[in-house]
């Protein structure tokens, strides 16, 4: 089966100021698959996940969107709906931020920050709203217990598999992970990345993975598109970047990472 794009970018810039910082970046993310975004701090990963999410306005170019959920195939192009439009898509693209003591609210409980998804957009699961939370921590590798105690209460590990709880608490059909084990210990990482690839092969979730790490994107990624100073450098399938990179700085990515010991199951094929 031909693979069909989810979402697409389109010449996409981003000016801050002056300063251009995202110069004409064009990438596809397939539905289904897992497409790693790498490059050196400062390289426009994060600006690229939050101009596709529309966190923020580009400059110029165009994001798509393929609806192949309704009866009647659409695709919307994200930047010309206005805000009621762009709410009722937001439900169906989700994100895990980098930092897992920042991206949980520390006053609210983890029944608070699970449940608010389902406020937003006034839905309610067909399991009830008890039910559904109960499944979520089970997802996630979290007992029910967790959902009366608040952030300070869990580790680093705990809270990126609450943060994943509520991102995936909708169902969304993309999920942008914004170098979502960088701030954690190698093995709880390891094990987090691993939590990552079972949602995948079970729910068919569509990731786009951002990581400074190319042993990372090497074990978890379909393709990989490198990022140089706001431009794309190289893209292609995981074996033609990680194992065969024709540009020098993919190189030096290469040769700057150490290898990921602490992944316990072979990569995707």
């Amino acid at each position: 089966m031909t693979p069909t794009p989810l979402i697409e970018a389109r010449d996409l810039v981003k000016d801050f100021g002056p300063t251009r910082v995202i110069h004409g970046v064009s990438l596809d993310v397939m539905r289904g698959e897992t497409l790693g975004l790498v490059g050196e701090s400062g390289s426009g990963k994060s600006t690229i996940a939050r101009l596709l999410l529309r966190l923020i306005e580009p400059t110029g170019g165009k994001v798509l969107f393929h609806d192949a959920v309704e009866s009647t195939a659409r695709t919307y192009d994200l930047l010309q709906l206005n805000s009621s439009e762009m709410r009722s898509l937001r439900r169906r693209l989700s994100i895990v931020f980098q930092d897992p003591y920042s991206a949980l609210n520390p006053r609210m409980s983890v029944r608070q920050i699970l449940s608010e998804p389902f406020a937003i957009h006034d839905e309610q699961p067909s399991q009830g709203l008890n039910g559904r939370l109960h499944e979520l921590l089970a997802e996630v590798g979290l007992d029910a217990s967790a959902l009366r105690r608040y952030p300070h209460e869990f580790s680093g590990g705990q809270r990126q598999r609450i943060s994943i709880a509520r991102a995936i608490a909708l169902r969304p059909e993309l999920l942008v992970l914004d170098e979502p084990v960088s701030a954690l210990d190698v093995s709880v990482g390891a094990q987090v990345i691993n939590l990552l690839r079972d949602l995948q092969q079970r729910y068919g979730l569509t990731y786009l993975f951002i990581s400074h790490s190319m042993p990372l994107v090497r074990y978890l990624c379909h393709r990989v598109a490198v990022m140089q100073q706001g431009r794309i450098v190289e893209i292609g399938t995981w074996s033609e970047v990680c194992d065969r990179p024709r540009e020098p700085y993919t190189q030096q990515l290469l040769a700057a990472t150490p290898e990921l010991l602490a992944l316990d199951a072979p990569r995707i094929r």
